[in-house]
This record gives structure tokens, C-alpha cells and sequence, in this order.
């Protein structure tokens, strides 16, 4: 029979999936520790176990951005249609693990959280220099404020939780913008 030691790993994840979702919901004020272990749905003390405070929680959100970025920039990196094609193609919110812990590490980063903020850093240079690689170091800024920008826009467009906006069109424009840098 299966003791309750299985069943750690899975608490850890639902613990950090909910403090993933207070950022992205409500902000980083909001995702107190009574609050992530409540949408959780563990004790105070279940929590603990895990994460023996916020810091640590936040560490180990900016390790799965880590490795979400790592992947993120691979398939970057391998994109038959270039980096900057699909630099935009995913900068569309699809609710992807990427998209989720993206966004809630920017509500970390609007509170001036240190590591955070060197984290997303490192996330932009990465995206530049594959960016800069593929339409030149003069047009890769733009390229990534294009793709901030229909991120951020479309945020703003939808509203809490409501239904995402149509932004095909959008990103069709700016692939197209993106060909005539490349000209």
C-alpha cells in the first residue's frame, strides 16, 4: 500500500501551479502563503512542508522559468520560419505552462522583485541574440517590442479572465513587417 510520501511531489506542484495562478490573477499581494495553500486545497502546515517561505515558492517558480525559457528558446532557436517568425507567432497569450509562468513572474517583477527582474533580463537578452542572429542587431529590438506589444495588448483587450481578443490579424502584420526587416 502506498503511503503518503507518494503523493509530496504532486502537493508541491499544485502548490506552486497555485501560486502561479495568484500572481497571474491577482498580484503578487494576493498570493499570501494562507491564500496558495487555501486554492491549493492543503494546510497551512502542507505548504510549509514544501516551501518554508514565499522566497522559496518564488525560487522555485523562477526554476520552471528557467526551464520553460530553456525549451521556449530551443524550439526558438530551431523554428523553420525563423526566430522573429515565431517570436511573434508566441507572443500570442495561449495559456501555455510558458505563458502562465511568464506572466507571473512579470507580477513578480512589478514589485521589484531583485531576481525576478534579473531573470526576465536574461529571458530578453536570450531572445535578442536569437532575434539579432536571424534578422540583424539593429532590428531585433523591434522585433521584441512587436511582440511585447501584441502581448500587452491583447492582455489589456481581454480584461480579467475574459475571452481572449482575435489578434490573427495583428500577427500577420507584423510577420509581414517582420519580412520587409529582413528585405
Amino acid at each position: 500500500m502506498m503511503g503518503p510520501m507518494a503523493r509530496k511531489p504532486v502537493a508541491r506542484e499544485a502548490v506552486l501551479d497555485a501560486f502561479e495562478s495568484l500572481l497571474i490573477e491577482e498580484g503578487e499581494r494576493a498570493a499570501t502563503l494562507d491564500a496558495v495553500a487555501r486554492l491549493a486545497g492543503v494546510s497551512k502546515g502542507g505548504l510549509l512542508y514544501h516551501f518554508p517561505n514565499k522566497e522559496a515558492m518564488i525560487s522555485v517558480l523562477l526554476e520552471r522559468l528557467d526551464g520553460l525559457l530553456r525549451e521556449d528558446l530551443g524550439r526558438m532557436a530551431a523554428a523553420p520560419e525563423g526566430a522573429a517568425a515565431y517570436f511573434i507567432k508566441s507572443s500570442v497569450w495561449a495559456d501555455t505552462p510558458m505563458d502562465r509562468v511568464f506572466v507571473a513572474a512579470t507580477r513578480l517583477a512589478e514589485v521589484a522583485h531583485v531576481e525576478t527582474l534579473q531573470r526576465i533580463a536574461a529571458a530578453q537578452a536570450g531572445w535578442l541574440e536569437l532575434l539579432a542572429a536571424d534578422v540583424g542587431p539593429g532590428m531585433a529590438k523591434a522585433v521584441l517590442y512587436m511582440g511585447d506589444g501584441l502581448y500587452f495588448n491583447a492582455m489589456l483587450a481581454r480584461g480579467p479572465g475574459g475571452p481572449l481578443p482575435e489578434v490573427e490579424g495583428d500577427v500577420d502584420s507584423l510577420l509581414a513587417a517582420v519580412e520587409r526587416l529582413r528585405g
